[in-house]
């Protein structure tokens, strides 16, 4: 599959054949929810914490006597059935995280290279290098249409570059080894250098 180079400037740069493997498959929403599932469930923190009956600050007496009140048997106020009481079975500082096959993530990872490229929204640029201006670059982002976009770079980010998109709202720039399945799909546009593109590649082959 084929696609047209541009520069950064709008120019035209040739053109680059794409891997029908990388990004040429027919998109499964299966799989790319299955990885963004695991994804955002290894980002979670899971630092949520309630307290227990043993560990609220209400006193250990007994709160009445256990007979002759009318009233039903209790022990201490921390209880979960009085008010500021412990919690029962309440959320603990767990890992919300779950293993997925490395081959399934790199499944994931071409359909959603394949994705983008089914919907038209692939962008292939010669270079990512800029002298670390950001309203230079904002201009050229601007007249390229591009309103909120991921740009994925060969083995390393152009220092320069990455100055200059670090103040641009909608604009990410990450390195190969950085590319994954939620970032590409939460962006209207894909942008990936020749160097990308080349990486890429020979990482998911």
């Amino acid at each position: 599959m084929k696609l047209d180079v541009i520069k950064l400037d709008g120019g035209a740069a040739g053109s680059v054949d794409l891997d029908e493997a990388l990004f040429g498959l027919e998109p499964r929403a299966d799989i790319l929810h299955r990885v963004v599932r695991w994804q955002r469930n290894n980002a979670q923190q899971g630092t949520h914490k309630v307290k227990t009956r043993s560990e609220t600050s209400y006193s250990t007496k007994k709160i009445y006597r256990q007979k002759g009140t009318g009233g039903a048997r209790h022990g201490d106020r921390n209880a979960p059935i009085f008010r500021k009481g412990g919690i029962y079975k309440g959320p603990t500082p767990r890992s919300h995280g779950h293993d997925l096959p490395k081959k399934f993530r790199k499944l994931g990872l071409r359909h959603a290279l394949s994705a983008k490229a089914k919907a038209g929204e692939l962008v292939v640029i010669e270079s990512a290098e800029a002298e670390g201006k950001t309203g230079a670059l904002a201009k050229q982002i601007a007249s390229l249409g591009w309103k909120r976009a991921l740009i994925i770079d060969g083995a390393s980010v152009n220092e320069g570059f990455a100055k200059a998109a670090r103040n641009i709202e909608g604009l990410d720039i990450l390195p190969t080894m950085g590319a994954n399945v939620y970032d590409i799909l939460k962006r209207d546009t894909l942008v990936i250098t020749k160097a990308g593109v080349e990486a890429l590649e020979a990482r998911l082959k």
